[in-house]
């Protein structure tokens, strides 16, 4: 497989016949009023436009491997690009009965784990280099983004201290462990299943880390990815107004209208404070190296550095 070049034809957003994207289309038809919604996109995908523009010097190829994450539906014209702790196991959920041929009628109903199997959904990944290029060029992307340290304390409670993650404890959690605990007992070493935040955060600034591969994609960085400054997402779905612009995208696309997002009704998702109460003993030099690690998304989805930060 030959790269894909950035060329501004590959990364212009959706193109109608007419040389319009479908957005504007829609924007100058009576289908949408002018809502504070659009502006709110609109200001959003300007906002990573100017970051990327400032932080982005060269820009390079997209290799076949970047493309993993590009969840592709045929039938609407769509591609997803999947983040880990950003509701992505009921989008998963809404991209197979988008794309299921009437198989799956409520997204509900697919179990969890159903969402992640890879055959279940095709990615961009596995078309030839003309099907990509006319996929990135003509179809309606999106992504979903969240608060980079909420994020990142929702991937940890989840991978790290539910004891059912048993494949994390031992894959990550021992290594972590050994790495990152003075005089670990022969338990920890062996089990790897109480790994404290605060050696989480040593692992991740930890060069070994770095210098063994990409991050595992729960706490990898959206625009590692999904690559937003090379791929022009029509739309940039935040967690944090999740409901609207789920229902947004699925306007946009013409999904049946039985096709519904599912309600988050999760009593245990990861808050801002309790994000802080993490951070509690995480020290400023620590939490000013972490920051830096994922500054790059807070810059380019317009996230403001968290108040519980000493790092000023």
């Amino acid at each position: 497989l030959t790269p894909f070049s950035a060329s501004e034809d590959m990364r212009s957003t959706w193109q109608g016949k007419a040389g319009r994207s479908p957005l504007q289309a829609l924007y100058e038809s009576d289908q949408f009023e002018q809502s504070s919604l659009q502006a709110i996109h609109q200001q959003r995908r300007e906002m990573l436009s100017n970051v990327c523009s400032r932080y982005t010097r060269k820009r390079r190829l997209l290799q076949p491997d970047d493309l993993r994450h590009l969840v592709v539906d045929d039938t609407h014209g769509l591609l997803y690009c999947y983040v880990p702790k950003v509701a992505c196991t009921n989008w998963k959920r809404v991209m197979m009965v988008l794309t299921g041929q009437g198989k799956y009628q409520d997204p509900l109903e697919i179990p969890a784990h159903e969402a992640h199997v890879p055959s279940n959904l095709r990615t961009l990944s596995e078309y030839s280099v003309p099907e990509i290029n006319y996929r990135l060029r003509s179809y309606l992307k999106f992504v979903f983004v969240r608060e980079p340290f909420e994020r990142l304390v929702s991937a940890y409670r989840n991978k790290f201290t539910l004891s059912y993650n048993t494949d994390f404890h031992k894959r990550y959690g021992t290594k972590i462990i050994r790495r990152h605990r003075q005089e670990p007992s022969d338990r920890a070493l062996e089990r790897g299943d109480d790994v404290r935040f605060e050696e989480f955060v040593y692992y991740l600034l930890d060069p070994r880390t770095q210098q063994e591969g990409p991050f595992n994609e729960h706490w990898e960085r959206v625009h590692s990815l999904c690559h937003p400054c090379i791929i022009h997402y029509d739309v940039v779905g935040k967690y944090e107004t999740l409901a609207e612009d789920a229902n947004y995208i699925l306007q946009l696309v013409g999904a049946n209208t039985s096709v519904k997002f599912p309600a988050s009704s999760k009593t245990t998702r990861t808050t801002t404070d309790m994000t802080a109460h993490f951070f509690q003993d995480i020290s400023p030099f620590y939490q000013r190296r972490l920051f830096n690690l994922y500054k790059m998304d807070y810059l380019l989805f317009n996230y403001s550095i968290p108040s519980y930060l000493r790092i000023r």
